[in-house]
């Protein structure tokens, strides 16, 4: 799992994964930090490509990712990307463990 700041490191993500997964983290919002530790304990025995972001600091990226997947901006956000498409997304407190178990193959 990687912490992404710029399009073009987006870019290549996607360019050399077929999978990906993308989390939005908000440093201020209590439950974006339950999901991220939500995301973290998932990603713990994962192994799909991950990457996460810090709205606060890379807002630029966050809505080029929002226009780019044309799925609104939420945060705390979880995207699971396959072959450049979205093909799952969730935000808030349906970011759970289980939830990324059920929905990532």
């Amino acid at each position: 799992m990687e912490r992404i700041e710029t399009q073009e490191q987006l870019h290549i993500l996607l360019t050399k994964h077929h999978t990906l997964i993308l989390f939005k983290h908000s440093l201020t919002c209590p439950v974006s930090q339950a999901a991220f530790q939500e995301f973290q304990a998932y990603m713990a025995d994962a192994y799909v490509p991950a990457a996460y972001l810090y709205v606060q600091e890379a807002r630029a990226l966050s809505n080029h990712i929002a226009e780019q997947f044309a799925i609104r901006h939420e945060s705390p956000q979880v995207l699971y990307v396959q072959n450049h498409e979205v093909t799952w997304h969730a935000s808030h407190w349906n970011i759970t463990q289980a939830s990324l178990k059920e929905h990532i193959q």
